[in-house]
């Protein structure tokens, strides 16, 4: 004789009605006996008096579950009892289920959501959070037979239930019937990968959709469903999720490079990586970088390291970019000497990074030959900080400071204007000040003129990218999806570099004064590098040419 095995789906109530014949045709007094255990239901719960029966018209449009019913299989009997549940107003649940040893259903019931009751929670004292109580004890049902057929039928039918229905308006809110399709977890998952936000997203789908109520579902399912995705994407764990990332990295791209320090337990501490088309850049464009660890955006609070360079658009590009663990000595020699082994052996002539003891050590080690300045946007960073009382107060100071960084050619003149900033300001003994001075030759446009920075000494460019950056990864991100937000931002700056390409092939820029020099200049340079060049030349008209003796001077 074939063997049966029953389980319940779901939780089964702490109390029901004890039926003789469970899964059959109820008879006229077992009805009776269901009619009087809700009526006690009902009034021990302060419930409704009476049964709450679908009416004669709902029941003349919608089609109700009859005796005698068959489906094909178990899930088209549970989508028909879904639809009926929310024509009526009701959410469905499956609730028993008995299986033969080779896992056909036999029989199956499927429920009213407010079926049974919550069972005593032993940790009522310790939570200090109780979901609302949502079950009341309803009856009603709908359980399935398989024939012999291989069919489904419908073998009972309980329709009353001891709760009011949902009205119309709210109907959409039902549980049974909320299901994100397949079209619109499409949309859901380029959304994430684009950065783009859940409120925005469901704001986009629901006008697709012709409003809320005919979305589907509720911004708690669409965020469940984000949240899951975000979890299974790092199932295996931060460390092995990044490193499969990367092996996909090389085998889409196998000119890529990435490099990954362990320390002694094999953990992580810090990363670098570059594809190919960022060591191609630096090979064109890598004579001047930005080197910032300012920026932490990942829910580790690791520094982010880009090195950051100007191509021939004087649009900002990356090279590559590093995680740190920290910002040892040990930890920048580690990093720059993998980026050396990236970029081919070249170093750079210039490199421009934040004021760091450790930092300037492992550069004078690693790139000896290259000139180290310091960037003039952390120098203004730096200084609205530690000088808050004048910087923000007095309006001139800023001014002062500014003259101080840029304007002066000559090196005494430089340092009585510096002097007479102090003592204008009362700054002589300040800490912070006398530390930037000790350094003076490394931020002071005075001291760098020789150096070709290719425009990079503007405070412009190096903030303009810090904004960049809080646009596109933020500090909730885990390693991963850090990863794929980045892969997007490189994304985003080679199309920008791609559109200025197409309108230089389709434009040409306007020449200030139609002479050889011009015309032949703007054959050679992009738009960008011409306006500077045609610039400077204009500028020769302000010049006074005399005569000093044997000697002519402009």
């Amino acid at each position: 004789m074939e063997s049966f095995k029953a389980t319940e789906e779901h939780d089964t109530p702490s109390s029901t009605l004890a039926l003789s014949k469970p899964l059959m045709i109820l008879d006229t007094n077992e009805r009776y006996a269901l009619d009087n255990e809700l009526n006690e239901q009902e009034h021990g719960h302060g419930l409704l008096s009476k049964l709450n029966t679908p009416s004669k018209q709902s029941r003349e449009i919608v089609e109700v579950p009859k005796i005698g019913m068959k489906f094909d299989c178990d899930d088209s009997a549970y989508e028909f009892y879904k639809e009926y549940a929310h024509r009526i107003g009701f959410s469905a649940r499956k609730q028993f289920v008995k299986r033969s040893n080779l896992g056909i259903v036999q029989r199956r019931t499927f429920c009213c959501s407010k079926e049974g009751k919550r069972v005593v929670d032993k940790r009522k004292e310790q939570v200090s959070f109780h979901h609302p109580i949502s079950r009341v004890g309803c009856l009603a049902q709908m359980t399935c037979q398989l024939q012999k057929d291989g069919m489904l039928e419908v073998a009972s039918f309980y329709e009353q239930h001891n709760h009011a229905f949902v009205q119309t308006p709210m109907k959409h809110m039902l549980r049974s019937k909320r299901k994100i399709t397949l079209a619109q977890k499409a949309i859901a998952d380029d959304a994430e990968k684009s950065g783009i936000s859940i409120k925005q997203t469901i704001d986009l789908l629901s006008m697709q959709a012709g409003g809320r109520e005919n979305l589907g579902f509720l911004d708690v399912d669409y965020k469940n469903y984000i949240h899951s995705n975000r979890r299974r994407a790092l199932k295996k764990g931060d460390g092995r999720a990044v490193m499969e990332y990367f092996r996909n990295m090389q085998l889409e791209d196998p000119s890529s490079f990435y490099s990954i320090q362990l320390d002694d337990n094999d953990l992580i501490m810090n990363i670098f990586w570059a594809d190919a088309r960022s060591v191609v850049d630096y090979g064109h464009f890598g004579d001047v970088i930005c080197f910032d660890t300012t920026y932490r955006t990942n829910t580790y609070g690791r520094p982010f390291a880009p090195f950051i360079g100007v191509n021939h658009h004087k649009q900002t590009i990356i090279f590559g970019a590093a995680l740190l663990y920290d910002e040892t000595v040990d930890s920048f020699k580690w990093l720059f000497e993998t980026f050396l082994s990236a970029m081919l052996g070249k170093q750079p002539t210039t490199i421009l990074t934040d004021q760091s003891a450790a930092m300037a050590k492992a550069i004078n080690e690693v790139f000896p030959k290259s000139n180290h300045r310091l960037c003039v946007w952390h120098i203004y960073q730096n200084a609205a900080k530690h000088l808050s009382h004048v910087f923000h107060s007095l309006k001139q100071f800023a001014n002062d400071f500014g003259n101080c960084v840029y304007d002066y050619e000559d090196e005494d003149e430089w340092l009585l204007s510096w002097d007479n900033m102090l003592k204008k300001y009362n700054l002589t003994n300040n800490k912070w000040l006398d530390g930037i001075f000790d350094v003076k030759e490394k931020w002071a446009m005075v001291y760098g003129r020789h150096m070709f920075t290719a425009d990079m000494k503007s405070t412009q460019r190096s903030e303009s990218m810090n904004n960049v950056l809080k646009k596109y990864l933020k500090a909730k991100y885990n390693l991963l999806r850090f990863l794929e937000h980045y892969s997007r931002l490189l994304a985003d700056k080679r199309h920008q570099e791609l559109q200025a390409e197409f309108k230089m092939s389709q434009t040409t820029p306007i020449l200030k004064v139609d002479v050889e020099m011009l015309r032949h200049a703007v054959k050679l340079y992009t738009p960008e590098v011409f306006q500077m060049f045609q610039d400077e030349y204009m500028k020769m008209g302000d010049c006074t040419i005399y005569k000093a003796s044997d000697v002519v001077f402009l």
